[in-house]
């Protein structure tokens, strides 16, 4: 009866097909290996659409401060190159100055202005390619880790023993883990 019990009433699948998108025992969520490929493809589609699909709402002002911050500093720094630049040309074609500010400026120091807004154009535009890039793997790298188990039944916590012996206190550390 026991045998019959044991064998009878339960069922065994040996040859069923795991799913790809599988129930996780601990979350109500599913697991979605294409998540993080999805978050993103959004990612790169529009900066911050990724976060948006993993519902990092927070992240939202970091990614448009960090490409905004850099897009204006590569405009600035463009407007200024080109005003430094013209004025350079200016005086090599024997035109009088348009600005009584950059008038006082002698011709190395146009060009010494003119190459460091150049150089900071340049390390702008890297910037914004940068955080751009950045972006897209926070979102990808987000997407992956959101699927991950975090239960309180894997547990790794430190923790001190305190025994009283007769006369004597002894103080020990313990690690527990459980799984």
């Amino acid at each position: 009866m026991f045998l019959f019990l044991l064998f009878g009433l339960t069922s065994i699948f040996a040859q069923e097909k795991p799913s790809i998108i599988t129930a996780d025992s601990l979350k109500s969520e599913t697991i979605d290996p294409l998540r993080p490929a999805k978050a993103a493809f959004y990612s790169a589609i529009l900066p911050g659409l990724g976060q948006i699909y993993n519902k990092k709402y927070w992240k939202l002002p970091l990614v448009y401060g960090a490409i905004g911050t850099s897009a204006y500093l590569y405009i600035d720094n463009q407007k200024n190159y080109k005003l430094y630049r013209d004025e350079y040309k200016n005086r090599l074609a024997g035109n009088p100055s348009s600005s009584a500010s950059l008038a006082r400026f002698d011709d190395s120091r146009l060009i010494a202005a003119q190459k460091g807004f150049q150089r900071n154009r340049d390390l702008s535009a890297l910037f914004i390619v940068a955080f751009y890039a950045l972006n897209i793997i926070d979102a990808n790298i987000d997407a992956a880790l959101s699927q991950f188990n975090v239960s309180e039944k894997l547990v790794f916590k430190p923790a001190i023993n305190r025994n009283t012996i007769i006369a004597q206190n002894d103080f020990g550390v313990a690690v527990n883990y459980s799984f």
